[in-house]
């Protein structure tokens, strides 16, 4: 990899957050690898922490009109700069055409954060290269048809699964100002996405990996507990299925003694607190909220098993392959999921974890289990660290990433 003279400007939905680690690590390998990034940020930042990952990023961070009656002026000197350039027609074309599909406001202020975009982008930026195939692709879409310049997009799990076919379908076609190429960092979305672009190599499978530059060494001997340390990290929502969790605690036998600590913020926080009061189980729960790094890092060494009972939501959202259940591996911590998505991407049950079903009797069950085998726990979570350095570091889809942007920014 070599130094680039042209920036990459990446647009992404917010900046900086904490349950985005896997955004950030990429962006920081990124500029070790020789990028010149230039960040635009849809949103402001609402988490009161921050990794010390994002203080690594050297990048300036420039910040759109979140709304666009917010900043006015700006919006309009925008749209002005842009109504002069001869591609304007073709975008604006573009995004009518998305309209008519639909007809929202946050449709309406995609093409204006693009008319923004477009207009104060740095003279010697090569590309556009979006995170999430929702509304960040949206904006760099229309700004890269206003400057006449390649764009490119990484796709997760929500954006991937809750948006219109017709939206990913013309996203991925070169006669509709589609993506030069998509990454994305599960099989089954790959697979899913492929089938919708008009040549499948347009989608390439690049896992995030991890970096374990990152990450202490795991423990050798974790301190003794009477108690089953349980301890989950994840967003208060309902595609991680701790509503369920909690009826599972609920099942457990009386003589079995755990303690459940939860890491993370979420619009279910206040339900789910009432929930576990009402099941009895309060007691030994503790809510943590929204944590940095460091200390997710110290929770996963103190605990036993960690715990994410992903499921699908009602509105089809789901996890692809949560970068925390890499984090727990890498801490050699036992680790219970679900086969949803891409988990047996990583996990093979019985092998490397248990890949329980998400009813609250099963999770119970499996989670009794590993509380009451303590040599089982220990040979899971080495299998785990074992699979995770040996085929889910961080350095090879970096490799495969740097191969694609070259191209993206040569054209």
């Amino acid at each position: 990899m070599t130094s680039h003279k042209k920036r990459l400007a990446v647009v992404v939905k917010g900046w900086p957050r904490l349950s985005e680690t896997f955004i950030a690590q990429e962006l920081v390998a990124l500029e070790d690898a020789g990028y010149a990034l230039e960040l635009w940020s849809l949103r402001f930042p609402t988490d009161k922490k921050r990794h010390p990952l994002h203080d690594r990023l050297k990048a300036t961070v420039f910040y759109l009109p979140e709304y666009l009656h917010q900043e006015p002026w700006r919006v309009l000197r925008g749209v002005t700069s842009c109504l002069f350039n001869r591609k304007f027609a073709a975008a604006f074309s573009t995004w009518r055409k998305d309209f008519a599909r639909d007809k929202t406001r946050n449709r309406v202020r995609r093409f204006g954060q693009a008319c923004v975009l477009a207009s104060e982008l740095s003279e010697d930026t090569a590309a556009l290269y979006a995170h999430f195939m929702h509304t960040p692709a949206s904006v760099a879409r229309y700004a890269a048809i206003m400057r006449g310049m390649s764009w490119a997009v990484s796709a997760h799990a929500k954006d991937i699964w809750t948006s219109p076919e017709w939206e990913k379908r013309e996203k991925l076609q070169e006669s509709s100002y589609g993506a030069q190429f998509l990454a994305t960092c599960t099989g089954v979305g790959a697979r899913h996405l492929q089938d919708l672009a008009d040549t499948p190599d347009r989608v390439e499978l690049i896992y995030h990996g991890l970096d374990l530059s990152r990450f202490p060494e795991p423990p050798e001997d974790k301190p003794v507990s009477e108690t089953i340390r349980l301890l989950s990290v994840g967003r208060l929502v309902e595609k991680k299925g701790f509503d369920r969790l909690l009826d599972a605690f609920a099942l457990l036998p009386a003589d079995l003694n755990w303690q459940w600590q939860h890491i993370g913020g979420g619009e279910l926080g206040d339900a789910l607190k009432s929930r576990a009061d009402k099941l009895g189980v309060g007691d030994r729960i503790i809510w943590r909220g929204a944590c940095d790094q460091p200390e997710v890092i110290e929770a996963m060494r103190l605990s036993d098993v960690f715990v994410l009972p992903s499921r699908i939501a009602d509105d089809g959202d789901r996890d692809g392959l949560p970068n925390v259940l890499m984090e727990a591996a890498s801490q050699k911590l036992c680790l219970l999921s679900t086969p949803v998505s891409a988990i047996p991407e990583f996990i093979t049950n019985g092998e490397h974890g248990i890949l329980s079903d998400d009813e609250p009797v099963e999770l119970a069950r499996a989670i009794e289990a590993l509380a009451r085998d303590p040599a089982r726990r220990e040979t899971l979570s080495l299998a785990a660290y074992d699979r995770l350095t040996a085929h889910f570091l961080m350095a090879p889809g970096i490799r495969q990433l740097d191969t694609r942007l070259q191209t993206l920014m040569q054209g």
